[in-house]
């Protein structure tokens, strides 16, 4: 096979892929906003079955104390973990937490949701393989892509064993945000690789530093606020578990200061878009892969914003929360391409003079 054959065969895969991780975010999306997290009790099976049950009766009579029990044992041996590197705290309440002693009922619509999100995170476990087997191809002329492509199947694997603590542990709040944060992480070096792997050997700074530093600035504060975004959710499930599912319009006004820190950590974070969008028009001409990309990144974070607003004040429908949670993944996305375009020759040929 030519050399140009096999990176062109690498740059389809790992656009491929990161198609399947927006797709797999979207899907997590929907098990978080449908409550479908637990609709498989073990893992990586789905009720010790490869392709899960549809009704209980496919299901032994003892079925929930054998996942208690399972869930038990694995929450011990997490604890020890946990204990090991100095959280003892934490482990001590994972042991005691008794919400794990509460069996799950069977549902299939929870459960076959979770199940399709466990086939797409396969899906996408082994492209992101594949990624990382022609990534070689590129080891005489950029090391960082084998490297990094490597690194994120390692990721992977390791987000594949934080998701069965998820589960494990009833979807602990602050497991659930490093699950969230490692998603994009391995988005960002996906994005990365490809981008290297097209401009191969092309970098140069873009003739104004200063949108590179606004640029750092705004995916920082993309990041923390898409933190800030899962923070709510956790504090809102906390409430509803303690309202044991009642007065769900009261659920946004009773998650308190991070609500609001998110609320208006998102007005500052437009304002800074806003201005790094008029930084790109005057800097690039309106073709330009870095203008096409700020305009699209502006048009998702109005349409997240909408999504905001509908979940605020119409008691949180499971379609906003999901479409919320993509949209802030796709302007992650976006400003991570972009961020990467700025430090690419190729594209300079779009700078305005």
């Amino acid at each position: 096979m030519s050399s140009n054959a096999s990176g062109s065969r690498f740059i389809k895969i790992n656009l491929l892929t990161i198609i399947s991780l927006f797709v797999l975010i979207l899907a997590g999306g929907v098990v978080r906003s449908s409550g479908s997290g637990m609709g498989c009790p073990d893992w990586p099976k789905c009720f010790g079955q490869y392709i899960p049950p549809t009704d209980i009766s496919q299901l032994p009579i003892n079925y929930k104390q054998q996942y208690v029990d399972k869930r038990v044992a694995k929450n011990q041996k997490f604890a020890k973990l946990l204990d090991v590197f100095g959280y003892s705290q934490l482990a001590m309440r994972i042991r005691n937490d008794r919400s794990i002693l509460v069996p799950e009922e069977f549902n299939s619509a929870r459960t076959w949701t979770e199940y399709i999100n466990r086939l797409i995170g396969a899906i996408t476990g082994i492209f992101l393989l594949l990624v990382a087997v022609f990534s070689f191809r590129y080891w005489q002329s950029n090391k960082l892509i084998p490297i990094l492509s490597v690194l994120n199947v390692l990721l992977v694997g390791y987000q594949a064993w934080l998701g069965s603590i998820v589960v494990s542990t009833n979807l602990i709040a602050w497991i659930v945000t490093v699950h969230m944060l490692l998603a994009l992480a391995i988005l960002a070096i996906s994005i990365a690789t490809y981008h290297m792997a097209r401009v191969e050997g092309r970098y140069k700074l873009t003739p104004k530093p200063f949108i590179v530093i606004i640029t750092f600035l705004v995916l920082a504060l993309s990041i923390l606020q898409i933190t800030f975004g899962t923070e709510v959710r956790e504090k809102i499930d906390a409430v509803a578990s303690h309202l044991e599912g009642s007065y769900r319009d009261s659920w946004t006004s009773r998650a308190g200061e991070i609500f609001t820190q998110h609320r208006d950590m998102a007005i500052f974070v437009l304002l800074l878009n806003v201005v790094l969008y008029a930084l790109i028009r005057r800097t690039f001409t309106r073709h330009s892969m870095q203008q096409q990309l700020m305009s699209f990144t502006f048009l998702m974070l109005m349409l997240q914003i909408v999504t905001g607003i509908i979940l605020s004040y119409s008691s949180l429908p499971p379609y906003a929360q999901a479409t919320h949670i993509i949209l802030a993944s796709l302007v992650f996305g976006a400003q991570v391409y972009l961020l990467l375009n700025l430090f690419s020759s190729v594209n300079l040929q779009g700078a305005r003079k």
